[in-house]
């Protein structure tokens, strides 16, 4: 059976031999991430020689750390109970120690106010700002726990005046350009400029990288429509979302960010501890289970697994699993053709693309055949949730892997040709090669008539075999 939500697995260093990245990609992997806070470029250059190794299918996604505040790497570790006072300093050099505690933002008290929460390492240590002393900030914790080295430091409600890029994720960006890889996913998304930001580099480049917003806090979320206006797609990044946002509303908001993005035509991924046992353990909790489920009934394009992969000890099990969820949660979803056409760049592809999804409940279809020079036409199919799949072939093969994101397409890189005819020959005898169709199947054919990138121009219904008679 066929799988139409995508798998996103990170990979690190320490395990990503030709064997293993092929077991994922057997499972059911469709796109690799690297998480670039904990890779220097060597390691990331060895996990995207290794993945190119072993298919050219599989996108690789490069996530960037993005605008963050981290407590300092020097000093000493805080153990800290329930009612102690700290002092918390901005200066990344600064050594912590007994009482005093440093964070990368210089500006920190220039910015936080008293009455507010800094929450560190994901939320594991709570403390309460009761005063702000000009040089520090003075704060009481508000529950025990040690704080250590470079752990995330979050304070809901506050914005942060932060850059939008760091030297090091500039650096990442001209890596992921040199090596010709196919997203790049920027943490803490909080407008379009964020956005803006990365293209601009891209645009010096000419590179076809797209980029993948992560929205993470109530900023980015307030300002999606105009985050979606310039972004490919975007990421539910839930775990710093879930601190700088009530756990409660997250539920709610994933479920916008969905809908916003279906209705824009662009891919979403649903991403953090959606396995986490499996971390650890061989099987998943019920809740995780119901997790993935939710998120694919709720019609998000991928589901990502994070330390599952990267370091856990059940990494194929748990592709495996998530797998055999979509399956499962896939059989029961219904098309949905009659998503509001916004946000579209082509309404000739959208209405098409509409309509073919309708054909196909009322005719007894087994395939949706289209090619694409830019991926749009597939995109624009991938958002109506049709329940036929829909084998897009690429004139590019970048195009191809980017199109690993997105629901139900499944992409193959073929040969610029100039004429209808042509495309439909070669794509119907690659699909009867590959046992996807038979002759006397019906497919239905998205195509252009006016040359490669001037966008879908006609539909047409067939069996296979009068294709082939026609075309040959």
């Amino acid at each position: 059976m066929l799988k139409k939500t995508k798998i996103v697995a990170t990979i690190s260093d320490k395990k990503c031999d030709v064997d293993f990245i092929r077991e994922l990609f057997d499972a059911g992997m469709n796109v690799v991430r690297l998480n670039t806070a904990h890779q220097n470029f060597e390691q990331a250059k060895l996990v995207v020689d290794t993945v190119r190794a072993v298919s050219d299918r599989i996108a690789i996604l490069v996530d960037t750390k993005g605008p963050e505040i981290r407590t300092s790497a020097y000093g000493q570790e805080i153990e800290v109970n329930t009612g102690d006072i700290v002092r918390v300093y901005g200066n990344p050099n600064g050594h912590s120690n007994s009482g005093e505690l440093y964070v990368s933002y210089p500006n920190i008290t220039k910015e936080v106010p008293k009455g507010t929460y800094l929450l560190i390492d994901d939320g594991e240590i709570e403390l309460r700002v009761v005063a702000n002393e000009g040089e520090y900030l003075e704060c009481q914790a508000t529950n025990a726990g040690v704080i250590k080295f470079k752990k995330s430091v979050n304070i809901p409600n506050v914005s942060i005046n932060l850059p939008s890029l760091t030297e090091k994720d500039r650096q990442f960006i001209e890596f992921a350009i040199e090596n010709n890889l196919d997203f790049i996913a920027h943490s803490f998304v909080r407008t379009k400029q964020d956005v803006i930001d990365i293209k601009n580099i891209i645009k010096k480049h000419n590179s076809p990288i797209k980029i993948i917003a992560k929205i993470e806090n109530q900023q980015g979320v307030d300002n999606i429509d105009e985050i979606l206006d310039h972004t490919y797609g975007i990421m539910v990044a839930r775990g710093d979302l879930g601190i700088e946002i009530p756990a409660e509303k997250i539920p709610t908001i994933q479920r916008y960010l969905i809908n916003k993005c279906v209705e824009s035509k662009k891919p979403v991924i649903i991403a953090t501890q959606m396995l986490h046992t499996m971390i650890e353990h061989p099987r998943p909790t019920r809740a995780e289970i119901n997790d993935v489920a939710s998120a694919i009934y709720n019609r998000a394009d991928a589901v990502m697994l994070s330390g599952e992969t990267a370091y856990g000890q059940y990494p194929v099990d748990a592709v495996k699993t998530m797998t055999r969820v979509a399956q499962e949660v896939e059989c029961m979803l219904d098309a949905d053709p009659d998503i509001p056409l916004t946000r579209i760049h082509n309404e000739v592809t959208a209405t098409l693309a509409r309509n073919a999804v309708r054909a196909c409940g009322s005719l007894p279809i087994k395939a949706i055949v289209v090619d694409t020079m830019s991926g749009r036409t597939g995109r624009y199919l991938s958002a109506f949730r049709g329940k036929v799949p829909v084998y897009a072939m690429c004139y590019n093969p970048t195009v191809m892997r980017q199109l690993a994101l997105s629901f139900g397409i499944m992409a193959n890189y073929m040969e610029l040709i100039e004429s209808r005819d042509s495309f439909l020959s070669d794509a119907i005898s690659t699909l009867i090669d590959n046992n996807k169709v038979k002759e006397d199947d019906m497919v239905l054919v998205v195509g252009g008539s006016f040359g490669p990138g001037n966008g879908a121009s006609f539909m047409e219904i067939s069996e296979v075999k009068n294709l082939m008679v026609k075309h040959y």
